[in-house]
């Protein structure tokens, strides 16, 4: 299993912007796909952005245009650069990595705080 450690998040201001960064204890070179959850108060966790090994990228409708995902695998290491910020995007949120063999890892979870 792969172990995710995410850093980044915080309390901002609507408009503003975060980076949230998750490291991997491995390479993450031949990981299929990297992406980013988000588990609002009393809703369900939900897919918000992912990239694969070849850079392909896709995005929840909420975040398209706000949010960009990347990954470094010098650094083993996918990032999420999240502007334009709104309240509803406060949550925590989650790193999350799947092997070529569909074995799915999880972070502990950043706490993103929006204001209004």
């Amino acid at each position: 299993q792969v172990q995710l450690v995410e850093s980044g998040g915080g309390l901002v201001q609507a408009g503003g912007s975060l980076r949230l960064s998750c490291a991997a204890s491995t390479t993450i070179f031949s990981i299929n796909v990297m992406g980013w959850y988000r588990q609002a108060p009393g809703k369900r966790r939900e897919s918000l952005a992912s990239i694969t090994s070849s850079h392909t990228t896709d995005y929840a409708d909420s975040v398209k245009g706000r949010f960009t995902i990347s990954r470094d695998n010098a650094k083993n290491t996918v990032y999420l650069q999240m502007n334009s910020l709104k309240p509803e995007d406060t949550g925590v949120y989650y790193c999350t990595t799947v092997t070529s063999e569909g074995a799915r890892s999880w972070g502990q979870g950043t706490q993103v705080t929006v204001s209004s």
